[in-house]
């Protein structure tokens, strides 16, 4: 009897050890922003860093990897595996499998969805001295002379890119696209004269609009925003147009449930309330914290789409 005893006892072993194995986080967690350093997406991910990180019990760094317009950083964190490296990117995680022929992940298969984190439209802006009155003028000058008016975009195959081309093929014009690494390059850009518009996130564009330092053209909502009443929605000149930049948070494909809840579960709480989202509403933006549901099936509509609207567009980076 001892000895079935024992032998019971020294099988159970293995399933207790892993019962008793410790809990995630073992060490600093790493949240990798896949773009150039001081961009937009930054702020967010930087706040939610410093928020869950006494709640985790480790440091939460927050890291940028920029290149090929986010694929980089991207693949970085599919190929790690771990889920002590996070993702905090744009929807250009959905837009770049259509772009790039071989991107070095699958959003569908290779990431674990955390949560949507927020939602905007985007901005054209150009320089208060610019000789581009308004959306009309934009348009009407860009016909007459196809390729001569370019703008800046955080990268090629960002969201930015893609705004920029969309509004050119509903449009019926024809615009020069200038990719610049981030959007805090591209704010340079437009400033030094380099390029003459600039697509971007109102996260990145507002503060530049308080302060007069830049003038909107339009937003890429379907209507008019509130923190911008004065400024045309590209849809009244240009109907069907619409598309918004967000931000979302993943995991590598094995990130394991309990980790997506936990993170979830922290984050829920800064959706109302916090400075974060006192900060995104001032400039027309919308913190979303709503765990992985929407953002997989936001993934799940999004790719298919991108990748259909850039084989009609004849869109490839390379």
């Amino acid at each position: 009897m001892r000895r079935r005893s024992v032998l019971a006892a020294g099988l159970a072993a293995p399933a207790f050890a892993r019962a008793q194995a410790p809990a995630w986080p073992q060490r600093p967690v790493r949240l990798l922003v896949p773009f150039a350093p001081g961009g937009p997406v930054e702020v967010p991910a930087r706040f939610i860093a410093e928020q869950i990180a006494p709640r985790l019990g480790q440091p939460v760094i927050v890291e940028a990897r920029p290149g090929a317009g986010g694929a980089i950083g991207i693949a970085a964190v599919v190929q790690a595996g771990d889920p002590h490296l996070l993702l905090v990117t744009t929807s250009a995680v959905a837009i770049l499998p259509a772009l790039l022929r071989d991107p070095g992940f699958d959003p569908l298969a290779d990431l674990t969805p955390i949560t949507m984190v927020s939602d905007a439209p985007m901005v054209f802006l150009a320089r208060p001295d610019s000789p581009i009155r308004d959306l009309a003028d934009l348009i009407a000058r860009a016909r007459a002379r196809p390729g001569a008016i370019s703008y800046g975009s955080s990268g090629t195959g960002s969201t930015t890119h893609l705004g920029g081309a969309l509004f050119c093929a509903k449009a019926g014009i024809e615009m020069l696209h200038v990719p610049c690494r981030g959007a805090a390059q591209a704010v340079n850009a437009l400033y030094a004269g380099d390029t003459d518009l600039m697509v971007t996130g109102m996260g990145e564009g507002y503060g530049h609009l308080r302060d007069g330092r830049l003038r909107a053209i339009c937003v890429t909502a379907p209507r008019r925003i509130a923190v911008l009443p004065e400024v045309p929605a590209a849809a009244e000149q240009v109907p069907g147009y619409a598309i918004s930049i967000w931000y979302a948070m993943l995991g590598p494909r094995a990130t394991p449930p309990e980790v997506v809840q936990r993170l979830a579960a922290l984050v829920a709480p800064l959706r109302h309330g916090s400075a974060l989202a006192a900060r995104m509403a001032a400039s027309g933006m919308e913190l979303l914290l709503d765990g992985p549901a929407p953002l997989a099936a936001r993934l799940a509509a999004e790719v298919p789409q991108w990748k259909q609207l850039a084989a009609s567009l004849n869109l490839r980076t390379e």
